[in-house]
């Protein structure tokens, strides 16, 4: 662990090194809103919400669509479940997923078709967080890390949200290609020591819970996700008419540590 932390150190003060500017004047073009399908399957149910894009001049929309036939296929087993809206417009189905299955999305709306398949994962075994403060050239920043095991040998992929006091804090995509002898650490920034010069969006006190997710995925929901964080609506994951949004098969896991910073080591 101590070798990651270094490898981190360096890549931090690297980025700080460097820095570019430059301004962009960008014309937004109106386009009809598409429609957004975020699906889940876990060992919980299925649970998909459905929304529109928001033109860039209006206020952002929510509002989940409730006007549309959902169904889940198992691939495997051959069964079909028909979701129906729950009280928060969420299609729901509390029929838990099943670990090695195939699986079908299939959302009817509006004349449109959409579907998408994925392979429902089972669930990793977190090691353990803790908190390191690492010295930046402007103050010591508490550096969170997380350390799981990889579920196989080679090419698998993974989803990290971290929540701060059951609200989320950060989220991150990664593979297991850093893996040493079976075990991923997973590492993020948080709060700077001196709280009065941090944002609200990262600053952490004493007492604050955060909680670590971690779900297997596959590489089309990683591809997903890491064009998101580069500002990109990622690649189509669903297939017939076009829209936006994943879906995604996974056994979530968590593990919580408490921010006691003046019980936290120093990383030298």
């Amino acid at each position: 662990m101590n070798r990651l932390l270094h490898i981190l150190v360096v890549t931090i003060v690297s980025v700080l090194a460097t820095s570019c500017e430059k301004e962009l004047d960008f014309k937004y073009h109106y386009i009809e809103p598409l429609t957004v399908i975020e699906g889940e399957l876990t060992p919980l149910g299925v649970k998909v919400g459905i929304t529109l894009t928001t033109p860039m001049d209006e206020p952002m929309n929510r509002t989940r669509l409730t006007d549309a036939v959902v169904t889940l296929e198992d691939i495997t087993s051959g069964e079909t479940t028909v979701l129906t809206p729950d009280d928060e417009g969420f299609f729901y189905d509390p029929s838990p997923g099943v670990a090695g299955h195939d699986y079908r999305l299939v959302v009817e709306r509006d004349g449109c078709h959409y579907e998408a398949e994925t392979t429902m994962f089972p669930p990793v075994s977190i090691v353990g967080l803790e908190f390191n403060w690492i010295k930046m050239p402007y103050d010591h920043v508490a550096v969170l890390q997380g350390q799981f095991i990889d579920n196989s040998d080679g090419n698998d992929y993974y989803w990290v949200k971290l929540y701060r006091n059951g609200e989320i804090y950060q989220w991150g995509e990664m593979d297991d290609r850093g893996a040493v002898d079976g075990i991923l650490t997973y590492f993020t920034m948080t709060t700077r020591m001196d709280t009065d010069e941090e944002e609200d969006d990262s600053v952490l006190f004493d007492g604050d819970v955060m909680t670590a997710v971690v779900s297997q995925i596959t590489r089309p929901m990683h591809d997903y996700l890491e064009a998101l964080q580069n500002d990109s609506n990622g690649p189509a994951m669903f297939s017939g008419d076009r829209c936006l949004g994943y879906f995604i098969a996974s056994s979530p896991v968590s593990d919580s540590i408490v921010f006691h910073p003046d019980e936290i080591p120093y990383y030298n």
